[in-house]
């Protein structure tokens, strides 16, 4: 299926070849990487032509054995020669163009640079007002290779490039169904990029595909150059720290959401897929917990959601319970941090404050530096800093120790907005304890919990299975139940094809 979000209302083409070009040229402001090559078909050159394509963007091998080698070799010669009319003519030429693959029609200037600036070849012939466009699209793209963000230790290491066709291809790998159905559409007015969701028909909630066509064809923007773009444009909550679309560079990771019901969208040029709709669970599961034994992605899970609680709200306890709950500590352990801080001139507040930031800036040094040097100055400088403020006495040993915990807490987190989102929210918790000890920390858990079960993700409650309270999805939430017990879909998400398998507990055979 083809949509397209067009904007722009262009003029037929012309009868006249010359004047077709003239407005190409023209339009294209002369642009040296057009490139127009006028040639004659037919043994006796009787039908002018010209082939039109973009240096860079076409394969000029496959231009030049199959449509400027053909006509000089009598190749279709005699069929162009006999042909009595326009349309015979025309299908003369598109059998010319179909060693190439993929053709189609072209009737106006809107079709014409559309595909010729995605890499087509166009052939226009004089006296006609249409024209044809063959598939020769033939620029260079990074190689398939190991995803950066979301790698595994046991599972497939393949991750999305930044070509729209292979990364299709790369889920029609993985899921060989009919059903899998793929509709592209372009979006931005200038750049055109090419958007296409995937999703299984049969399995997916026709509703919820509606509503992504009608989310992506209300975007009305000069350009789209990453999924990101398209992200904020369709999220359900705008002004929300927790993202309602995740992305994902994996393959694998995408098959599996389409075989839950959800519908994926890819961005050309991006590697990054994004998913609809998507839960807060979503964002603490990896591929490899269905890659490894359900005891271990069990325990995995239960790990990364108690990093999610030290990440948040691990500064703000240490901050509350030294400022106003002294009580709550073992005698020895408070007059140990009592001589820790014996000479830190500022209060515990100001000193975790200080901790974050720098540790803040120092995480982001570390990614924006060559990654050689990142690595040496993110790792270097924490050590180096840490213990220098410590003996300078700005900061005590024991806040040291939980700055450092708290962000190696943050990176278990699997999906990276939602620990940027932890990040944060961690700020204004600390804040809270300040102020109030840990009456502030509950006030804030409480005020985070009712935000969280108020977000919708085009229509599903965010923070399904756990609010709506639904059992039967609970078999892969915090656990991870086996395969062969997992034999539904999520109920929210998919409501018309819920069951996923008829599988039995695995038995030991009969002696």
């Amino acid at each position: 299926m083809h949509m397209t979000n067009n904007h722009v209302q262009t003029e037929p083409l012309k009868d006249k070849l010359e004047d077709n070009l003239n407005k190409i040229r023209n339009e294209l402001g002369g642009s040296d990487d057009i490139i127009i090559r006028e040639i004659g078909f037919g043994k006796d050159r009787i039908a002018h032509a010209a082939v039109i394509y973009t240096d860079g963007l076409a394969d000029t091998k496959l231009i030049t054995d199959f449509i400027l080698d053909s006509q000089t070799q009598g190749n279709h010669a005699e069929e162009i020669d006999h042909a009595t009319d326009e349309d015979n003519l025309l299908d003369a030429l598109k059998s010319l163009a179909l060693n190439l693959g993929d053709h189609k029609e072209i009737t106006d200037f809107a079709g014409l640079y559309s595909n010729l600036l995605s890499g087509n070849t166009v052939l226009l012939l004089d006296g006609f007002a249409r024209g044809i466009a063959a598939g020769t699209q033939g620029w260079k793209g990074r190689s398939v290779s190991e995803p950066v963000a979301q790698s595994v230790v046991r599972g497939p290491q393949e991750g999305f490039t930044e070509t729209l066709r292979t990364n299709t291809s790369m889920v029609r790998r993985k899921i060989k169904d009919p059903n899998l159905w793929l509709e592209t559409m372009q979006i931005g007015k200038v750049t055109k990029t090419d958007v296409a969701i995937m999703y299984i028909k049969g399995i997916v909630n026709d509703k919820i595909v509606e509503e992504v066509r009608a989310r992506l064809g209300r975007i009305d923007i000069d350009g789209i150059l990453e999924s990101g773009y398209i992200e904020e444009l369709i999220q359900d909550e705008a002004y929300s720290p927790f993202p309602t679309v995740s992305n994902t560079e994996r393959p694998d990771s995408v098959a599996a959401e389409l075989l839950e019901g959800r519908v994926a969208i890819l961005v050309d040029g991006t590697p990054f897929v994004l998913i609809v709709p998507t839960l807060f669970i979503s964002f603490f599961q990896t591929a490899e917990d269905y890659y490894q034994r359900a005891d271990i992605s069990t325990l995995l899970r239960i790990i990364r959601f108690i990093s999610l609680f030290i990440a948040m709200v691990g500064p703000a306890l240490y901050i509350a319970i030294t400022t106003f709950h002294q009580e709550l500590l073992p005698t020895q352990l408070l007059i140990s941090l009592a001589a820790q801080r014996e000479g830190v001139p500022f209060p515990a507040f100001i000193e975790a404050l200080m901790m974050e930031v720098t540790f803040e800036v120092l995480r982001e040094a570390g990614i924006r530096m060559p990654r050689p040097i990142g690595q040496a100055v993110s790792i270097v400088g924490t050590l180096v800093i840490g213990q220098a403020a410590v003996e300078a006495g700005i900061v005590s040993a024991s806040m040291v120790i939980v700055v450092s915990i708290t962000a190696i807490s943050s990176f278990v987190i699997t999906g990276y907005s939602m620990a940027i989102s932890i990040r944060m929210i961690r700020f204004v918790i600390m804040g809270l304890a300040a102020a109030f000890g840990i009456f502030g920390i509950v006030v804030a858990m409480i005020a985070l919990v009712l935000h969280l079960c108020s977000l919708r993700s085009f229509g599903i409650p965010f923070m399904s299975p756990f609010a709506p309270f639904i059992p039967a999805d609970h078999k892969d939430t915090i656990f991870r139940f086996p395969h062969w017990a997992q034999s539904t879909r999520p109920r929210l998400i998919n409501q018309k094809n819920t069951t996923r398998e008829l599988m039995s507990r695995p038995t030991k055979p009969e002696k």
